[in-house]
């Protein structure tokens, strides 16, 4: 479905998928893996979105507690320790969840495994009417198996609810043809296609996760989330980031 051009201060898309890496929430050089100053930064900026009328559920890592894969290579079972990633992103979902309350958004924080005490099971057609209802869905616990990073978790939820894009909120301001933290000439895309990227090995989105997005044609936009707006720029479609899309 083709969207119509953006007006400034006006939403372009209806229902967004933000995915926001665990590392995110945490301060540089600090030893604590949840900054409530950081957190509370992006509540009000999820905020700012969502009383553009804009439906958003948010995806979040959970690397800034544990990383799965980093415990197996240490010589942890691969499923244990992914397990303990996906409850990982329901701490991060709870700590986001928070924060929104306190500025008076309604959340519902849906895990894909159970855990009846501290959230919703993830069911789809509860998540969407939560959405049609105004309510920010925070999805934790990946996709409940183990062996799926959570950017296959928002690129399957996006699927799932037809969510019109994919905001992939980083560090860096786009997608490059090389590292720019070692190559102080790499260029920059503006947008650039999935048959593109991944004939270039560029590192949008693990494979499964990119051909889900390719697959169900869900665009994807990289952008700098440290940047103050960016997320309002990219939903009123200013031309924030690298887009990646089919054409």
């Amino acid at each position: 479905m083709s969207n119509p051009e953006p007006v400034p201060g006006h939403p372009k898309y209806r229902r967004i998928v933000l995915k926001i890496s665990g590392e995110a929430l945490r301060e540089s050089h600090s030893q604590e893996t949840i900054s409530p100053a950081i957190v509370t930064s992006i509540a009000r900026e999820i905020q700012q979105v969502r009383d553009l009328g804009v439906e958003i559920a948010v995806v979040i890592g959970g690397g800034n507690i544990w990383r799965g894969l980093t415990a197996s290579h240490g010589g942890m079972d691969r499923t244990t320790a992914d397990c303990m990633g996906m409850l990982a992103t329901v701490i991060n979902g709870m700590a986001l969840q928070s924060s929104l309350e306190q500025l008076d958004v309604p959340t519902r924080l849906q895990s894909a495994i159970e855990m009846a005490n501290v959230a919703e099971p993830f069911i789809l057609r509860r998540a969407i009417r939560h959405l049609e209802l105004g309510r920010v869905v925070i999805f934790g616990a990946g996709t409940g198996n183990p062996f799926f990073s959570t950017d296959t978790t928002a690129a399957l939820r996006a699927s799932e609810i037809r969510a019109e894009i994919i905001l992939k909120a980083t560090k860096v301001d786009g997608i490059y043809d090389s590292d720019p933290r070692q190559n102080p000439n790499a260029r920059r895309y503006d947008s650039i296609t999935y048959t593109a990227a991944l004939t270039q090995r560029l590192k949008v989105m693990d494979s499964t996760a990119f051909s889900l997005c390719m697959d169900n044609r869900v665009p994807i936009v990289v952008f700098d989330m440290t940047e103050p707006q960016n997320i309002r720029r990219v939903v009123c479609g200013e031309k924030v980031g690298t887009l990646v899309t089919s054409d």
